[in-house]
């Protein structure tokens, strides 16, 4: 796949808390905003780009508690300069009202999953309306949506989207294939490229794979072409019998691999450059490239 305006490499998003895992369960996560601000300074200097941001609240519970949210966002922007993106899609219990209302504490990006789908024992709710609302709503603004797909339908959803409201802020198209979850498509190369096809004109895309998926779909994403999305919300186990230490032990694997691909991490201002997202607010230090660490 050829890349976005003009940037060449591999965009690595950090996914390190999601809204599943307790932190009684798994104490490597980090859900005070001292662990998250640390977590995303290391995996920043690693060659992450995005920061897909899940918060977490002083309980270590999800949250989507605005003040909560905006305290966290704050932070990480003031201690680097990541591509914030705020995830919408919380935690499957979050009610509509909640999960748009993030988008007030103004992010440069934020999730847009394109469908229902059943989460393990659970259903992630996504109807038609609050997939144009969340569209519309980011458009207004200024807020570039990542797409999240779960199942190839979900693709001629997005076609759909944009044939009758228009593209995104910033006028590209980032999806990002979530793949290995229960109920959703499988986490394999035959999947992955199932849904190439399918992908709107001009697009990029990243592939998550969940649990023990992760290193087979960065793998095919990385033959593809295509960008990932690794951290400690997909997976626990970093090998069969060995579980994740920290979320910087799977960007530096995922850099690592993109350096094999001979298509290094892009640095953040890179990112925003791919995505069509605006350089930082001077409240944010210079763009940084990643260091030259390998797995």
């Amino acid at each position: 796949m050829s890349a976005a305006g003009g940037v060449e490499g591999t965009l690595i998003t950090l996914a390190p808390t999601g809204a599943e895992s307790a932190k009684a369960d798994v104490p490597a996560l980090p859900v005070t905003v001292e662990e998250v601000v640390a977590t995303a300074r290391d995996c920043q200097a690693l060659g992450a780009g995005v920061l897909h941001l899940h918060v977490r609240g002083t309980d270590t519970r999800p949250t989507l508690d605005l003040p909560r949210v905006r305290e966290v966002v704050a932070a990480v922007c003031e201690a680097t300069d990541l591509v914030v993106q705020l995830s919408t899609g919380g935690a499957v219990t979050d009610p509509a009202d909640a999960r748009l209302a993030v988008l007030d504490a103004e992010p440069d990006a934020a999730s847009l999953s394109l469908g229902t789908v059943n989460f393990g024992r659970g259903v992630f709710y996504n109807p038609w309306d609050l997939i144009v609302e969340l569209h519309t709503q980011m458009q207004q603004r200024g807020v570039v949506p990542e797409y999240e797909v779960f199942d190839l339908g979900q693709l001629a959803t997005l076609t759909r989207l944009l044939d009758r409201y228009g593209p995104p802020h910033g006028g590209h198209v980032h999806v990002d294939l979530v793949m290995g979850v229960p109920g959703g498509m499988p986490g394999t190369t035959a999947a992955l490229a199932a849904c190439l096809p399918a992908l709107p004109p001009g697009a990029t895309f990243a592939a998550t794979g969940v649990g023990r998926t992760s290193l087979p779909v960065m793998l095919a994403a990385l033959s593809a072409g295509g960008h990932l999305r690794v951290g400690m919300e997909d997976t626990l186990t970093y090998a069969p019998g060995e579980p994740v230490r920290d979320n910087a032990q799977l960007v530096a694997r995922a850099a690592g691999l993109a350096r094999i691909a001979q298509r290094p991490p892009l640095s953040t201002g890179q990112a925003r450059q791919l995505l069509g997202i605006a350089p930082p607010s001077p409240r944010t230090g210079p763009s940084h490239t990643p260091a030259e660490v390998s797995s």
